[in-house]
């Protein structure tokens, strides 16, 4: 894992001088936005304990209600945890990858991105990890992906085969690039890549026993530190969900032509 910057670390009861008064109607999102840049530019960093909410009204001028709708936010965001008891408050903490991820997923889902939208960038990323994977994948990351594939063999075989699958496999392939932010990126993407698997299901459903020959063909080429044959397979096992995907968006396919 690379490296965290070195920050210096706060004292308890001194986060308090960082914050600064706001005036707005939408007062509550202006404190969110005040702590997330602190955190950002590490002046609040893991562990930090922000004052209580009695100070913080204080420094923001505002009225405890609006204060903790503010700490509500920053807790959904996962941005601080709530504790509670004589040694609790609300800390700074560092958002997982699934809160990352889920965030991801109800933006796309609020939003007009579209699921062949999620495989384009897909295309890019693990198309492009390819090189990565032949130089670090290790023999317990080959044994994991096989035991992927075992597994869906024998689903398919079922006849009860599920995109979770698939979505499992690639997301363990991040990992065994050995490169932090790769594996956290595709991590935090599950949403959405089980939302992009499971309409190009509905357009193929039989698109399990072809994705599961692929996903072995991907595993050779690793074997093998063949990152032109792996990348061929990649993208042409991605290309294959993005027709897909666009058979089954004509709308959306035809508004990005005119645009």
């Amino acid at each position: 894992m690379a490296a965290r910057r070195p920050t210096a670390r706060i004292e308890d009861g001194q986060s308090g001088r960082l914050l600064s008064p706001v005036n707005d109607r939408r007062i509550s999102a202006l404190i969110v936005d005040q702590v997330r840049s602190l955190i950002h530019e590490g002046k609040l960093t893991p562990g930090d304990r922000l004052p209580p909410e009695r100070e913080m009204c204080e420094r923001f001028g505002v009225s405890r209600v609006t204060v903790r709708e503010a700490l509500r936010v920053l807790e959904a965001g996962g941005l601080v945890e709530i504790r509670v008891g004589a040694h609790g408050g609300a800390f700074v903490t560092t958002p997982t990858s699934d809160r990352v991820g889920a965030s991801i997923t109800d933006l796309l889902t609020l939003s007009s991105v579209s699921a062949a939208d999620v495989t384009q960038v897909r295309l890019v990323l693990e198309v492009g990890i390819m090189p990565l994977l032949c130089a670090n994948a290790d023999d317990e990351d080959i044994a994991a992906l096989q035991a992927i594939c075992d597994r869906q063999e024998e689903a398919v075989a079922g006849g009860n085969y599920d995109v979770s699958l698939s979505a499992e496999f690639h997301t363990r392939l991040a990992a065994s690039t050995h490169n932090t932010a790769f594996e956290m990126l595709i991590h935090s993407f599950h949403g959405p890549l089980l939302m992009s698997l499971a309409t190009a299901q509905q357009t193929a459903p039989e698109m399990g026993k072809r994705g599961l020959e692929e996903h072995r063909a991907i595993i050779a080429a690793i074997q093998a530190d063949d990152v032109e044959t792996g990348q061929r397979i990649m993208r042409e096992h991605l290309s294959r969900t993005a027709d897909r995907l666009c058979l089954d968006e004509p709308k959306a396919a035809g508004r990005r032509k005119k645009q």
